[in-house]
């Protein structure tokens, strides 16, 4: 696969996983937090919490599916984001948040068979 296709299937993937969680009743604040510790895929409001959500889609049910790529590793680079996040957004600082996980497993042409939203899917060490 190359690079756009990639890029183009990760926006899918985020778009996919961002209607899924505003039919829930969450609001999108922001798409695509980057910084030099790492990205946070989507910044949502649920009530009155703060929902950072890294979207993983894997086209197969190996090795655990996509929602077990969310290792030790890439959680720690999720959290270092989050907290440059919180710097530089103060208006976040005063809402409880949480770590969401939106997997999108198996299907093709870009649609995958399942969507599983994981909420709280990990927490600060």
């Amino acid at each position: 696969m190359c690079p756009d296709s990639t890029t183009e299937a990760g926006r899918r993937g985020e778009d996919l996983a961002c209607r899924h969680l505003e039919a829930q009743g969450l609001r999108l604040l922001e798409r695509n937090y980057r910084c030099r510790a790492g990205e946070i895929d989507l910044v949502m409001l649920d009530g009155g919490t703060l929902v950072l959500v890294e979207v993983r889609s894997r086209s197969g049910a190996t090795h655990g599916g996509a929602a077990a790529t969310v290792d030790g590793r890439k959680q720690q680079r999720f959290i270092r984001a989050a907290h440059h996040l919180l710097l530089t957004r103060p208006d976040y600082r005063r809402l409880p948040a949480r770590f969401d996980v939106v997997a999108l497993d198996g299907g093709h042409a870009g649609e995958p068979e399942q969507v599983s939203w994981i909420r709280d899917a990990f927490r600060l060490r």
